[in-house]
């Protein structure tokens, strides 16, 4: 196999746990018996890395922009915290990424680690399909309009007062008109794909994937119009703070941050670019919603049509 043709794949694994690990021994093993390079991302312990011989022969790539640059997609075991970060990688470089759940609910992973030899067949004979999932663009201003600061988000870009003992004093905005005014703990800005993590544990409403549109969800907002907004996708979306409040945080998919200071303002459009999503299986969001949800569907009946699967 010359070095054009040969394929990689950026492994992300979540090591904290001892069956974690197996799980990335097996999925290595099954890659490479396919002729599949396997590059592991480098983890900050590498305590448990090191004692699976597997593991510590592959290539380590370190954190940042160009940890899976020449790879077919990037392939995450764990949760959602891990996928989020291991997104990053896979958005770079503009290739898919796969997420098999090792966590809890584990919502935007595809599949269940039962289901780990055979997630790895598909991708070794290349039988899945690729969707895109929407993002969002952020930007960070000073009250004199200087730009403190972007980034992007595949859930949400939250605002998150800093001293929990006072309320952040906010105005909402939409197509730079004025919307409401509030004391509130903050404010999720959230796509359709971050509407099941953060912003719907606020009180959002769950969204399709398939659905464009921009998320507003007020967090605990003393104000009497509070209630979460569903804006359009070519929309740009604001958050002022005033200049006698306290200082706050805006949240990228709860681990990259960036100090917003009293006074200062933050903008949201729907990303340039989106993540692009390895998709198994043709189930729809209805039954991962029900799953990941357990929800009590007990005396469903279905449709009357005969001709509806």
């Amino acid at each position: 196999m010359t070095a054009r043709s040969q394929r990689t794949i950026l492994l992300v694994p979540h090591t904290h746990r001892p069956g974690n690990i197996l799980a990335a021994v097996r999925a290595t093993e099954l890659l490479s018996d396919a002729g599949i390079e396997v590059r592991l991302l480098k983890q900050r312990n590498e305590g448990p890395v090191m004692d699976e011989p597997v593991l510590q022969a592959l290539e380590r790539a370190e954190e940042g922009p160009e940890a899976a640059a020449g790879c077919e997609l990037v392939l995450v075991l764990g949760g959602d915290g891990t996928f989020l970060r291991a997104a990053t990688y896979a958005y770079a470089q503009d290739i898919p990424v796969l997420g098999i759940n090792l966590g809890h609910v584990g919502f935007l992973a595809e599949w269940e680690q039962e289901s780990l030899d055979e997630a790895i067949g598909r991708v070794i004979e290349r039988e899945y399909r690729v969707e895109d999932r929407m993002t969002i663009d952020v930007a960070l201003y000073d009250s004199e309009a200087n730009l403190l600061g972007s980034g992007w988000a595949l859930n949400e870009a939250s605002v998150e007062n800093v001293d929990r003992t006072k309320v952040l004093d906010a105005t909402l905005e939409v197509d730079f008109r004025p919307v409401s005014s509030f004391g509130c703990d903050g404010v999720l800005l959230s796509t359709p794909t971050g509407s099941t993590a953060y912003a719907f544990a606020a009180g959002g409403p769950i969204m399709w994937p398939e659905v464009e549109a921009l998320l507003v969800v007020p967090n605990n907002a003393h104000a009497l119009f509070t209630t979460p907004l569903v804006v359009s996708p070519r929309s740009t979306v604001a958050v002022e703070s005033k200049s006698a409040t306290g200082s706050a945080n805006v949240v990228l998919d709860g681990f990259r941050s960036m100090m917003m200071p009293p006074g200062s303002r933050v903008e949201v459009i729907r990303g340039a670019r989106p993540v692009r999503w390895v998709r198994l299986d043709e189930h729809p969001f209805t039954d991962r919603l029900v799953h990941k949800f357990k929800l009590p569907v007990k005396g469903w009946r279905g449709p009357a049509s005969k001709n509806v699967d």
